[in-house]
């Protein structure tokens, strides 16, 4: 059976990333690979939009959440952290882990959080150090608003922004310098169009000042070692090599695309697939939805999780479920990265004969035909 993976992460990973990766290994103190990750280096801060060096580091997005926190509080600190999903609350989790004290802005699955209300939590909550948000809660498939809210904190001084940008990075326009956004962690499975393993952390000068009275344990994501050795374009501790040779790859794929192209391929693909929703009379789960992946509400009386076993055993296209109270309540489509038309096409295909498996009726080629009716409008345009 033919695979097809349609989910937030990992994405499809090109061929032609593929072919670089399976080149002889780079030593990776050797001058091929300082001008790889010099490469690597210019094309993340044309991406991110930034003159800061953006950090390179061997773990998931994950380990660049966690060096967010690591690196910029200290002890008995207090930060703010909006939940609205599963990665807002891994926020969450990452700085109690370490001893922060957090005020938490509680937002309703699917909902965007209201700048407002982050301004509010820092008017009543003294000693605030930092705010964590995510650009992009893969969880409910809903976008927020983060450039507001860097022009809430950016008129602080002593708080910093940190901002979970890794399903958001590729998909849609984040200028990081312009917004303000102090720490920005990124991922290499999502638009990155790469296998997991990079993530990365891009930092402003107000964050590296907040760093300077940071006394949390690290050693191995400790960005300021990691900073003194990448700007003598080298990493400070191995690498890993061959993912960063597909990075300089697929950075070369998305140049050629042009920066306008991917954004707006990103968005056809998202407004497809949401009219595909519409058109099987599905309802999506955000009221701010994101490019990147669209999540939509099972009818009453069909299992989500049940879609998405008998999308993956029977049509061989693995798409994502819900997480949480959400669980079984909606399936999640992905269109980040290395992805097409016709893909959209597959899934919301397979889509509408599991639902006719599982017994839900359905106007056979509605969504398809509601898809297709937006990719012609969109070409148009």
């Amino acid at each position: 059976m033919k695979e097809y993976l349609l989910t937030a992460g990992p994405t499809p990973v090109p061929e032609r990333v593929l072919l670089a990766m399976a080149r002889p290994m780079l030593y990776h103190r050797s001058p091929a690979f300082t001008e790889c990750l010099r490469e690597v280096q210019e094309g993340l801060k044309w991406l991110l939009r930034t003159d800061q060096l953006p950090l390179i580091m061997t773990g998931s997005g994950t380990a660049a959440m966690d060096a967010a926190v690591s690196n910029f509080m200290r002890t008995g600190d207090k930060a703010i952290v909006i939940r609205g999903g599963k990665f807002g609350e891994r926020w969450g989790r990452i700085c109690q882990a370490y001893g922060i004290e957090c005020v938490f802005i509680d937002v309703e699955w699917g909902k965007s959080v209201d700048a407002k209300a982050v301004a509010e939590a820092l008017e009543k909550n003294s000693g605030v150090r930092a705010v964590y948000a995510t650009a992009c809660e893969t969880s409910t498939a809903t976008r927020h608003d983060v450039e507001a809210i860097g022009r809430v904190v950016r008129e602080r001084d002593d708080v910093i922004l940190c901002v979970d940008a890794i399903t958001a990075i590729g998909v849609y326009d984040v200028p990081v310098d312009r917004w303000g956004l102090d720490v920005v962690c990124i991922g290499s499975q999502k638009a990155l169009m790469l296998p997991p393993g990079l993530c990365g952390v891009a930092v402003s000068e107000k964050g590296w000042k907040a760093a300077e009275r940071c006394n949390l344990p690290r050693f191995y994501l400790d960005l300021r070692a990691e900073r003194r050795s990448q700007q003598k374009g080298e990493t400070a501790f191995t690498p890993a090599v061959s993912l960063v040779v597909g990075l300089r790859e697929s950075l070369r794929m998305i140049r050629e695309e042009t920066l306008e192209g991917v954004y707006m391929r990103h968005e056809r693909l998202a407004k497809a697939t949401r009219a595909a929703a519409g058109g099987l009379g599905l309802d999506l789960l955000s009221s701010s939805p994101v490019n990147s992946v669209t999540g939509i509400r099972m009818p009453p009386g069909v299992d989500g999780t049940a879609v998405v076993r008998q999308m993956q055993t029977r049509y061989g296209i693995t798409i994502a479920g819900g997480q949480d109270h959400l669980k079984g309540k909606i399936v999640r489509i992905a269109h980040v990265g290395f992805f097409s038309e016709f893909d959209i096409i597959t899934a919301i295909s397979g889509l509408e004969m599991t639902l006719s498996d599982l017994g839900f009726g359905i106007r056979p080629g509605a969504g398809v035909a509601a898809a297709q009716a937006t990719f012609a409008e969109t070409r148009r345009t």
